[in-house]
């Protein structure tokens, strides 16, 4: 027993980080991503200590690990034959649970960022497969983790970085693993997925009915939007939700105190500003106060989006921080020092030209892992917008130099996209997968109340078996873990929801089926 015990711990200390490539933003303050790496390390430590606990408990279970990192090859371009070039797609797989010959398949669809094999063995699709006795997959998006090849961030070779190339991917990943696993029409595939992969889940059943009997699409953003006011709306409205313990007062404090910032940046008191939020350098122009401004909101922002995600960083800190005292500007400057103690930053960056430097880098970090950033703008940039405004007709709380047109500018400056273009590659994108009112069948849309994403996704049933699970009280894809005694009975309930619709779904045989029968 003592060694099963020594392997179980050597075996969890070499667990790579479970990251759900669930979650993006894209305002463009680099301090939200420093607080996403931050989630992404504690969900790393989260998952070594569950699974540590798990092999101490069942040591037998060692035989099933560890889940290698595979590779097929994809090409480039699905839609067109005369070009040539190709890159290998990482994927895993976890049989433990599958039965077999009619067992179901449940695929997980990666995102914004690079998997791990921790994505075949934790997580509520991973809990539902042990039950429905189901084949797992993980596979990563195209351009993203190790996905990609070494020009992969140039800007030729991002031109093959788009949704549809990424569905036709996981077309040709059903066909080379069904032959390679036997699998027939009676093997169901239920693919899953959160935020952007939550998306791709909807869209994979609808546009490949044939192929993917069913989808769990979790805070889905299925509606792409150029100018995204609707997310600090929702965020405003989570600061005085008393289902999170936030209140009237809180959200007043942090209107209040953004609007001191505002009114000093009217009158033009830069000095002041820079040495009370802590900024690496002068602030140099617009584009400087810009990312200035959002930096500082990000540490609301990632927080709403995140809400308990971290220890600590919650929605009921915010406000016990804003309502410390009746000076709104002197506790969001003590909440902004916390911020950056906490994201392990000694000073704020600003610099519009260093993050336009950081997003312009081509070079390919392999060890790297989180959101790809430059890949992730990109795809904004010629697909999705999804651009956090606060434009003075909304409710957000933050800045009103928190506008639109700077994340324009990014595309123009990064990729040499024009403002006028991305609107109308978001209205292709709309128009190809159906927006808030998709046309498709056996699809449930997941979404919590406190995550600011829910304002792009589907919030009610729609015709056609087209589910709605909407959840009081709960943040960015917090049903896509596996159940914990803390959680709220509104979360179990939207688990054993989704649950009970994938044993209906999974009962019903296809058109197909019954011909052939």
């Amino acid at each position: 027993m003592v060694m099963i015990h020594r392997l179980a711990a050597s075996w969890a200390i070499a667990i790579c980080v479970y990251l759900i490539t669930i979650d993006h933003a894209s305002g463009f303050g680099l301090n939200f991503w420093k607080f996403r790496s931050k989630v992404d390390q504690h969900r790393h430590h989260r998952e070594k200590v569950k699974l540590f606990h798990h092999f101490s408990h069942e040591p037998t279970a060692l035989l099933r690990g560890p889940f290698i990192d595979e590779y097929f090859e994809q090409p480039l371009d699905h839609f067109d034959p005369q070009v040539s070039g190709s890159y290998k797609q990482r994927y895993w797989v976890n049989a433990d649970f599958w039965s077999g010959k009619e067992g179901p398949v449940f695929l997980y669809i990666g995102g914004e960022g690079g998997l791990t094999s921790m994505t075949v063995q934790a997580g509520e699709h991973v809990d539902l497969a042990k039950k429905y006795k189901a084949l797992i997959f993980a596979v990563e998006h195209r351009f993203y983790g190790e996905s990609l090849n070494d020009d992969g961030l140039k800007l030729e070779s991002l031109q093959y970085l788009s949704s549809q190339q990424a569905l036709a991917d996981l077309a040709k990943f059903h066909a080379v693993m069904s032959q390679k696993y036997n699998l027939t029409d009676d093997n169901h595939w239920v693919c899953f997925g959160g935020s952007y992969p939550g998306a791709l889940s909807a869209w994979f059943r609808i546009k490949y009915p044939h192929l993917v009997h069913a989808a769990v699409a979790s805070s889905a953003p299925v509606r792409a939007l150029v100018d995204f006011q609707g997310y600090n709306d929702v965020v405003a409205a989570s600061l005085s939700a008393t289902i999170v313990n936030g209140s009237d007062k809180c959200l007043s404090q942090v209107k209040e105190a953004f609007s001191t910032i505002d009114q000093m940046l009217d009158k033009g008191n830069l000095l002041q500003l820079e040495n009370d939020f802590y900024s690496c350098a002068p602030l140099d122009g617009e584009k400087d106060i810009y990312q200035f401004t959002s930096n500082v909101a990000d540490a609301f922002m990632g927080v709403v989006q995140y809400n308990q995600e971290i220890p600590g960083q919650s929605i009921a800190g915010l406000c016990e921080q804003m309502t410390a005292s009746a000076d709104s500007y002197a506790n969001l400057r003590k909440l902004f020092r916390r911020f950056l103690n906490e994201s392990d930053q000694k000073c704020s960056d600003n610099s519009w030209s260093s993050a336009i430097a950081q997003m312009s880098n081509t070079t390919v970090d392999r060890g790297g892992f989180g959101v790809g950033l430059r890949q992730w703008i990109y795809q904004t940039c010629t697909q999705f917008g999804y651009y956090q405004s606060c434009d003075v007709n909304t409710t957000c709380p933050f800045s009103r130099y928190m506008g639109l047109v700077p994340n324009l500018d990014i595309c123009t400056e990064v990729f040499g996209i024009g403002g006028k273009s991305t609107y109308g590659r978001v209205d292709f994108t709309n128009a190809y997968y159906g927006s808030d009112q998709p046309k498709g069948t056996r699809i449930v849309f997941v979404n919590g109340s406190i995550d600011p994403w829910h304002a792009l996704s589907v919030l009610k049933d729609l015709s056609g078996g087209q589910h709605a699970i909407f959840i009081e009280g709960t943040a960015h894809c917090a049903n896509m873990n596996s159940n914990q005694p803390w959680d709220p009975p509104q979360l179990l309930k939207a688990r054993k929801q989704t649950d009970e619709l994938i044993g209906s779904w999974l009962n019903q045989r296809t058109a197909f089926e019954i011909r052939r029968s």
